[in-house]
């Protein structure tokens, strides 16, 4: 059992800074199902910026835009085109949170502060961690609204494809960054190192890297942190550190309790995913063992299976969601497993290495 010496309930939500929330809100309400809930900009006094939520069970995505020029977070966007900028936390308490990060070393982003409304108010904090990335720390105890206090209701409802929560985020860090980071999370906010990966168990005849996973005490926050190694060719981790412009959030991972449905309607609906060869599909009732899935549909659909002691994981990665080959998503379903598809990541660094080829990018 992890020791939890910083508390931290669940990732609250997930900021992306965008050139155009209201394109972003739409395609992810088109292409993932998620419903738009609340609305803040112009109309409801915020005059620098704009906000659109949107939401699919306990899964939170929220997609901010500058309205004017000379906008603080402009330059961050010119550098990096549409990113994961802020991780939410909520939390028992803002205030010791901030402070306690801060005297564990954390670098403060924004003093805690209030949002008041008549429904009550939301105490904020942010600390800064790798490259243009922050976590805020929330508490809404005293608060009756749905969200912050500003935010007025906007409902377009999407069609649900059945994500039920943030698995994990994956964050890549330049070499030799990783264990800077590993330390970071350990020291300021009580995380545990759960699982590492070394240039052996992710490499391919041309690149690799290395991850680690980082857990909060209580489990229910996973981060794993990757750095590229050297290889013969250009890695995955150094386009994206090439193309984002520094470190950032490279993945984040949505649940999912029937992959094969999920999978079905995102690429009913134009998602395209990243595919292994035919050829992974011959061998995976031998690596693998018995399982729910039909192993034909499973290949159809170019979805991923991995098995460890406690279960297994069906798993399948998108490509890039931008025109940048940068932040992508991960559509995950969790068979007892807690490990992170060790098992397919050969194949999968492959794919990617077929996509980079194409990219001209390898």
């Amino acid at each position: 059992m992890l020791q939890d010496n910083f508390p931290i309930r669940k990732v609250d939500h997930i900021r992306h800074y965008v050139g155009n929330a209201r394109q972003s809100a739409y395609f992810y309400r088109s292409i993932f199902g998620f419903d738009m809930t609340m609305y803040h900009g112009l109309e409801t006094g915020l005059k620098h910026e704009v906000d659109y939520l949107l939401e699919q069970n306990d899964v939170k995505l929220l997609f901010t835009a500058p309205v004017r020029p000379g906008h603080p977070i402009a330059e961050a966007l010119a550098i990096h085109g549409d990113f994961v900028q802020d991780i939410a936390f909520e939390v028992d308490d803002v205030d010791w949170s901030f402070h306690e990060a801060v005297r564990r070393g954390a670098k403060p982003a924004r003093e805690p502060f209030s949002l008041k409304n008549d429904e009550g108010e939301v105490r904020l904090a942010s600390i800064h961690i790798y490259g243009d990335t922050i976590h805020t720390f929330l508490n809404r105890d005293n608060f009756k609204g749905h969200f912050l206090p500003g935010f007025r209701e906007r409902f377009e409802p999407g069609v649900g494809i059945g994500i039920q929560e943030i698995d994990h985020c994956v964050g890549n860090v330049a070499l030799g960054q990783m264990n800077v980071w590993v330390k970071w999370y350990e020291d300021i906010l009580g995380f545990k190192n759960i699982i590492s990966f070394d240039d052996n168990d992710i490499s391919t005849d041309y690149t690799s890297l290395m991850s680690k996973v980082m857990a909060s005490g209580n489990g229910r926050v996973k981060f794993p942190i990757n750095e590229p190694a050297p290889g013969k060719k250009k890695s995955q981790i150094d386009e994206y550190l090439e193309f984002f412009g520094g470190p950032g959030v490279q993945h984040v991972a949505l649940r999912t309790d029937d992959i094969i449905d999920t999978v079905k309607k995102l690429k009913a609906k134009g998602m395209e995913f990243l595919r292994v060869p035919k050829t992974y599909y011959e061998m995976l009732s031998d690596r693998v063992g018995d399982i729910d899935e039909d192993i034909e549909v499973l290949s159809e659909l170019g979805i991923l299976v991995d098995r460890d002691d406690e279960g297994y994981l069906l798993q399948i990665f998108t490509k890039p969601i931008t025109d940048r080959p940068t932040l992508f998503y991960e559509i995950i379903n969790r068979k007892g497993a807690t490990s992170f598809g060790k098992g397919n990541f050969k194949a999968l660094f492959e794919s990617i290495e077929r996509e980079q080829e194409v990219r001209g990018t390898l």
